[in-house]
């Protein structure tokens, strides 16, 4: 299946209104420190909806890969902006190319998981630009019973910026196998493209082949993480080895209490004779 990815586009700027809030800078720098997919994945859902159902129309559109912070200049101010690379589904990438749901806003909790930090918590996809997306937020906040984006929220203390309008570009992404892998695909079509005289000879030779390679096809990763381990065991040897020569000259030069002084020998009159 062929993967894409995103462009880096602008998804929010520091100042922005969103639910009667200003977007602080703060925020965004958090944001852009603490995204992490492993922690939190932040997917892109149709009008900020997340079905339950996979095949609704409100389904997620993609995933958000990476944020980060840059400076940008808006009518001759200089503001932080947040920007979003993603990977779309190829609903996204047809809706896209139709010029559907051109507008982008996220949704940014300001405490999440009771962190005290920001944190995307999701992106979404609309028709509504900043103004009419702005004061409907705003018309939002001060009647929240009768708020359009009531049940839309991830949290109580999740928001949604003002959508701004996204020009996303997509590159087709190529997930090169490794070393390992390489051989064992290689391997599995030189036995399937050659014919044998003896197919059972053959059929065994494939069987043993194809072992050598299913063992080495993950030999890269295993050699790096041997060589780490080879590196710090053989720190710890020069270590020991040393510890070692520093303790026999140690001993050597300490004198042994626990063993008895040979008597001297005795001579005639009384004398200790010296020994030749």
């Amino acid at each position: 299946m062929k993967k894409f990815r995103s462009n880096w586009f602008r998804v929010a700027v520091e100042g922005a209104t969103s639910d009667k809030r200003t977007i602080k800078r703060s925020w965004l720098e958090q944001a852009a420190k603490n995204f992490n997919p492993s922690t939190y994945g932040a997917r892109i859902w149709l009008e900020h909806f997340r079905s339950l159902l996979p095949d609704s129309p409100f389904k997620a559109y993609g995933d958000v890969l990476a944020v980060k912070t840059e400076e940008v200049e808006i009518n001759g101010q200089k503001k932080l902006a947040l920007f979003a690379q993603v990977e779309p589904t190829p609903e996204l990438i047809a809706m896209n190319k139709a010029k559907q749901k051109i507008y982008t806003s996220i949704e940014i909790d300001d405490s999440f998981s009771d962190t005290g930090e920001a944190y995307i918590v999701g992106l979404a996809v609309t028709d509504s630009p900043a103004s009419l997306g702005t004061d409907v937020l705003a018309f939002s906040a001060q009647k929240p019973d009768v708020s359009p984006f009531k049940d839309r929220h991830y949290s109580s203390t999740s928001m949604f910026t003002e959508a701004v309008e996204t020009e996303l570009q997509f590159e087709e992404i190529e997930e090169k196998p490794g070393l390992g892998a390489q051989l064992f695909s290689k391997v599995q079509a030189l036995l399937g493209g050659k014919q044998a005289k003896d197919d059972a000879e053959f059929a065994q030779i494939g069987q043993a082949v194809e072992a050598i390679a299913d063992h080495v096809k993950d030999l890269p990763d295993q050699l790096a993480a041997e060589k780490k381990f080879s590196s710090e065991l053989n720190t710890k040897v020069e270590t020991l080895s040393k510890d070692l020569a520093d303790l026999k000259t140690t001993l050597g030069a300490t004198q042994d209490h626990s063993q008895t002084q040979r008597p001297p020998v005795t001579g005639g009159g009384k004398q200790a004779l010296a020994e030749f």
